[in-house]
């Protein structure tokens, strides 16, 4: 049980990943994550440091002078390309259909995750939406039972 796609190394809003499992339609969607804090205040120790209190203490050793700057460069640009709008957080939200008709179209979300970050090939974001089918495929079928109790309330009724 997984989706058998993978999110390209370059993702849009909207974009999606479809699977069936136990005749459920299983879709994985890309959404724009609206919290508008920049990476270095979501990520403690984003600017690396080298004092050994902070969260982005680079280590101890031989070697910091060139840690620290290799460190501070990549903190740079990731943050240069959050800038140019190259790179952006999302959500990766599952939602449920039957037969066509859709039960929810949020059955199962994650926050917070970074898509086009700089030197990657969003993986994780195919990683994520497998990790959350089964917690969606258990809200579809929560929900394909309240409909069901519904319509045999009503036929019940009628």
């Amino acid at each position: 049980m997984a989706f058998t796609e993978k999110f390209g190394s370059f993702v849009c809003l909207g974009d999606s990943l479809t699977c069936e499992v136990d005749g459920f339609t299983v879709t994985a969607r890309i959404a724009h994550d609206d919290t508008p804090d920049a990476p270095d205040q979501r990520q403690d120790g984003f600017w690396p440091s080298l004092y050994p209190n902070d969260a982005g203490f680079i280590g101890a050793g031989n070697g910091w002078r060139d840690r620290f700057a290799t460190a501070q460069a990549k903190a740079e640009a990731v943050m240069a390309a959050w800038k140019n709008d190259e790179w952006f957080y999302c959500g990766v939200i599952l939602s449920a259909a039957i037969d066509g008709l859709e039960l929810t179209d949020h059955a199962a979300s994650l926050w917070g995750i970074e898509a086009n970050y700089p030197d990657s090939d969003n993986a994780y974001l195919t990683e994520v939406a497998n990790e959350l089918l089964s917690e969606a495929l258990e809200a579809a079928k929560a929900e394909r039972a309240r409909q069901c109790a519904i319509l045999c309330m009503a036929e019940g009724v009628a």
